[in-house]
């Protein structure tokens, strides 16, 4: 079992930047895969980044590929997401979610979540 909390969130204005970051319990860090989700309001939680148990490979949607980056620090039992050139459609709660299993975007193969934190991009 792997503990998750998020944080990092804020209010920033659009072209800004932000760093969350995502502190898991547990001595078993290294062998979860970690991905970033994202929920916006009225919309359903959808797939940001995800990073593999060595940090060596990396996977992004999309529409953050190029400005986010998903990184982890194994020995500080963290994952991080790095957010550049914010815009408003990135407003939303974001979570961290860990899996045991194989890399993925799908939201039902991650086992483990934290609690969500709060990103705000204002125009």
């Amino acid at each position: 079992q792997v503990q998750l909390v998020e944080s990092g969130g804020g209010l920033v204005q659009a072209g800004g930047s932000l760093r969350l970051s995502c502190a898991a319990s547990g001595r078993t860090f290294s062998s979860y895969i970690m991905g970033w989700f994202r929920q916006a309001p009225g919309k359903e939680r959808e797939f940001v980044a995800a990073i593999s148990r060595n940090g060596g490979s990396t996977y992004y949607a999309d529409s953050v590929e190029g400005r986010f980056t998903i990184s982890r620090d194994n020995a500080k039992n963290t994952v991080y997401l790095q957010m550049n050139s914010l815009k408003v459609e990135d407003t939303a709660v974001y979570y961290c979610a860990a899996t045991g299993w194989a890399i993925s975007r799908t939201r039902a193969n991650y086992e483990h979540w934290g609690q969500g934190t709060q990103v705000t991009v204002s125009s």
